[in-house]
């Protein structure tokens, strides 16, 4: 829905913009300003969106340094892509508000599609019982019995379609005239351009801007055609007549992709014919403003496709079969997220930002941006991946329990995009950051060395403690960035696998620059070092994060 509306409104300042240059461009030529109004109708139909996902499909080195440095955080996210996931919804919501707004938005567009079929019908039947004229004209001209306005009918083929005995009641000027004025609308095909104008007006009829648009284009391709008439040699005087005399006798065309020649407002027309000094052709720097203007609405989504390319995380691999979400019970206390039906993944009283963590191995510090619910909200998630997988048991290969938790990983990440809506950007943020490092008298573990093969296994109890067994320095500091929620960097250089026990007391505001001596009550830094022999050492550094450009609570089914 909220593309639809960003669209809508995308479209509507592009046409606002189109008003603005027609205004601009009022004593130049009307079929520039023609041009301008339907490039108003088609951008209707050409979401900026799409231009947005064609430009996500660029490829872009990675060491451009320009499109690191660019922030699209805020424009971007009123030009998001074209989603590749497309929403599930709950098997509950037997008519949800989008269905009866589909349904309202159906009604409207058939019912148009059946007046468009009705004008259509009769302009054919006129035509089909017509008889050609020879006149030796270039494009074949028939007489009907009914009483329609001159025009022409056909889009690819069109021919012009007379009333009889029209020569009776014009004049040879009056008759020539009206010839040219139809000529033109052949020449610049508008039956083609109309038509393209009411596909528009049928998807979006409940817009009151298409139909402004459509009054403008009609206004323009008959003053067009009427300075045609006019540069041909014809009278401003008879042609204004005769343009009166049939609309005085004959039905006006009600059909759009019959253009004909009483067309708009005749009382403004016949003004304008009678006091018609030609226009002023466009100068060169109009035209270069205009080509400018032209490459930049296409051009500006298509660079931002590219920047939210090389900031967004790169798409699921792999899906999900059946998922079920529900709100965690009041009063839960215990989180829990395992194995669930055929290797997919069952979590109970879960926060979203542990989901989110979890789908892209990511700490929960590195996630920022996220509304409070986000934290305060825990729900129970059950998936069925579409591949039946193997879950993680004793003996099983460490190579295969990655693979295996990378895969339910992005079927993770697969379900928070369509349930939750969500929508992370990657970005690179100057963060304080730990390095690991050895103690200057050195460290003090103990290596393993009767469970060398072993799973290796680091455990927390509450948070003052941190039992490893065949651990490796990489392992404990990790464990140490979640702990500490900032990110620490193994730089001990020590590669072997360790045993340790390492135990402090809980002291928020402690930092490696504050610590006492070692103590029953010792912080977890001073317990590092008088314990493991290691130093915490505080820095600044580059720290990926993920920012949440878009979430939404999810439907429960």
């Amino acid at each position: 829905m909220n593309g639809v509306v960003n669209h809508l409104w995308q479209s509507t300042v592009f046409a606002a913009a189109v008003a603005f240059s027609c205004a601009a461009l009022r004593r130049n030529s009307p079929r520039l300003r023609y041009g301008l109004w339907l490039a108003a109708s088609l951008k209707f139909l050409i979401p900026f969106a799409l231009i947005v996902s064609m430009g996500a499909e660029v490829r872009v080195p990675p060491d451009v340094p320009s499109l690191r440095a660019v922030t699209v955080q805020e424009i971007s996210t009123y030009f998001a892509p074209v989603s590749q996931f497309p929403t599930t919804h709950s098997s509950r919501a037997a008519f949800s508000r989008p269905e009866l707004l589909a349904a309202i938005w159906l009604s409207g567009a058939l019912l148009l599609l059946i007046r468009w079929h009705r004008r259509w019908r009769t302009i054919y039947r006129a035509a089909r019982s017509a008889t050609r004229l020879p006149l030796g004209c270039a494009v074949p001209t028939f007489s009907s019995a009914a009483t329609i306005e001159p025009g022409v009918f056909g889009i690819f083929h069109p021919v012009i379609l007379l009333p009889a005995g029209i020569s009776d009641n014009l004049t040879p000027q009056q008759f020539e005239a009206m010839l040219v004025h139809e000529y033109r609308h052949i020449k610049c095909r508008d039956n083609l351009t109309a038509a393209l104008h009411m596909c528009v007006e049928t998807l979006f009829w409940f817009h009151p801007i298409v139909w402004w648009i459509g009054g403008r284009l009609m206004d323009e391709r008959e003053r067009d055609c009427d300075e045609a008439v006019l540069r041909h040699g014809g009278s401003p005087g008879h042609y204004a007549q005769g343009i009166v005399r049939v609309c005085e006798t004959y039905v006006k065309s009600e059909f759009p992709c019959a253009a004909g020649i009483s067309g708009s407002d005749l009382k403004q027309r016949v003004r304008e014919i009678m006091m018609w000094s030609g226009s002023i052709p466009i100068t060169f720097w109009g035209k270069a403003a205009l080509a400018a203007a032209a490459v930049a609405a296409i051009s500006a989504p298509f660079l931002i496709g590219i920047l939210r390319a090389q900031t967004l995380p790169p798409a699921p691999a792999y899906r999900y079969e059946v998922v079920s979400i529900h709100k965690s019970a009041p009063g839960q206390t215990n989180v829990h997220i395992g194995p669930g039906p055929q290797g997919g993944i069952r979590t109970e009283n879960t926060s979203v930002m542990v989901l989110i963590a979890t789908a892209y191995n990511v700490q929960e510090y590195q996630i920022v941006s996220a509304p409070h619910w986000v934290t305060s909200d825990h729900f129970d998630v059950m998936f069925t991946p579409e591949k039946t997988e193997i879950p993680p048991a004793p003996g099983m290969d460490a190579k295969d329990i990655e693979g295996y938790l990378h895969r339910n990983g992005q079927r993770l990440q697969a379900v928070l995009r369509d349930r939750f809506g969500l929508v992370l950007r990657q970005e690179t943020r100057e963060l304080p950051i730990y390095d690991l490092i050895q103690a200057p008298r050195g460290n003090k573990l103990s290596p393993n060395t009767d469970d060398k093969s072993g799973f290796p296994s680091i455990q927390t109890n509450g948070n003052t403690q941190i039992t490893a067994r065949n651990a490796t320095m990489e392992m404990l500091a990790q464990q140490l960035s979640m702990t500490l929620r900032r990110p620490v960097h193994d730089k001990t250089m020590l590669n072997r696998r360790y045993d340790f026990k390492l135990e402090w007391a809980a002291e928020p505001d402690a930092s490696p620059d504050h610590v006492s001596n070692s103590s029953p009550g010792a912080s977890i830094f001073t317990a590092i070092t008088e314990q493991l022999g290691l130093r915490l050492e505080s820095k600044k550094g580059p720290v990926q994060v993920y920012v949440v450009e878009k979430i939404e609570r999810p439907t429960e089914n």
